[in-house]
């Protein structure tokens, strides 16, 4: 599967995991390096906190 950025992989991401929207202890985690910008969009989606593994 193709992805015209990191951002737009993150949507897709996102989509798939919308059954863990409502999850009351859910947490996003990025990797640096490329990671940050698929998260962020995973956990705009999901309402989620997000946090940057160093």
């Amino acid at each position: 599967m193709l992805y015209r950025d990191r951002t737009d992989a993150g949507k897709r991401l996102a989509s798939q995991l919308q059954a863990y929207a409502h999850c009351p202890d859910r947490i996003v985690v990025a990797l640096p390096r490329g990671g940050v910008p698929v998260a962020a969009e995973v956990a705009r989606a999901l309402h989620a906190p997000l946090d940057v593994l160093v």
